[in-house]
């Protein structure tokens, strides 16, 4: 199997409603199967579900109830509402006999804002224009062979990820942190599932507070506001409040041409200190 974010999105129908994919291990963060892939997958489950709408998951609700190991996984969808504009489904990751992830997703049309239209949105308070390029700087390395990541997360085998190490410091003002990031699948234009697992992309938050092992998420929902253009997708992760058990994250991912076409929250467990 390609590391190629295109294959690990691939499902093939083997039941009415139940497709069959594969965890893909250069999808994964030390040994963890990726949470934002995985939610991917969901989404992508619940779109084959409803093909005949031609929609997209604009909404994904993923509660993550074990970790899964790379490998053979099912996912069995229930349609709850087929609708003209709007449609439900449920969909559960299963590996072997243990449901991993419960999502619920909701599939219509994401915004449409054409380069160069007249249309755009009525109000917009994006903050990732102001702090960052459209593409990353020459400076800033890939996360490949020699990366300080590299050890940790495989993601860069099957996409092109450039974080900027900066954003990654412990914080000394106790201000949350604002890490920031490049993302881009190779071969291929991103699409609304690549989005949608940029959703995840960042490392934790807990990285501010020097918390740096596992942190497993229980709760993530993502939103795909729009489908992105091509080119590359700017993400930026922060945060309301690291305790001492929990923690929530938030991402904002932007395209190349400025439209924000994800937002998610997810709440995870602080890891545990070294």
């Amino acid at each position: 199997m390609t590391a190629l974010f295109t294959t690990a999105m691939q499902l093939r129908e083997i039941d009415p409603g139940v497709f069959e994919g594969e965890l893909d291990k250069h999808w994964t963060i030390g040994p963890k199967v990726h949470g934002g892939a995985m939610l991917a997958l969901c989404a992508n489950a619940a779109r084959h579900a409803c093909a005949e709408a031609g929609h997209e998951p604009v909404a994904v609700s993923a509660s993550f109830l074990w970790a899964p190991d790379p490998g053979t996984m099912r996912a069995v969808t229930s349609i709850r509402k087929r609708g003209r504009r709007i449609s439900v489904v449920d969909v559960e990751l299963v590996q072997g006999d243990r449901t991993a992830v419960h999502a619920v997703v909701n599939l219509g049309e994401p915004e449409h804002f054409p380069p160069g239209g007249d249309t755009a949105p009525l109000l917009s308070a994006n903050p990732v224009l102001g702090l960052m390029a459209p593409e990353p700087p020459d400076d800033i390395e890939p996360i490949g062979p020699g990366h300080p990541l590299a050890g940790l997360v495989h993601l860069g085998e099957g996409c092109d990820v450039r974080p900027l190490l900066s954003t990654m410091r412990p914080s000394t003002d106790g201000r949350p942190p604002v890490l920031q990031m490049w993302a881009r699948p190779r071969d291929v234009a991103p699409d609304a599932l690549f989005a949608l697992m940029c959703g995840d992309l960042s490392a934790p938050v807990t990285f501010a507070v020097e918390r740096t092992g596992w942190a497993p998420t229980i709760q993530l929902t993502a939103f795909l506001r729009a489908v992105p253009a091509d080119g590359w997708l700017r993400v930026i992760c922060t945060c309301l409040e690291i305790g001492h058990d929990w923690f929530d994250e938030d991402h904002i991912v932007v395209d190349s041409l400025g439209r924000l076409v994800v937002q998610s929250r997810q709440l995870a467990l602080v890891p545990a200190p070294r």
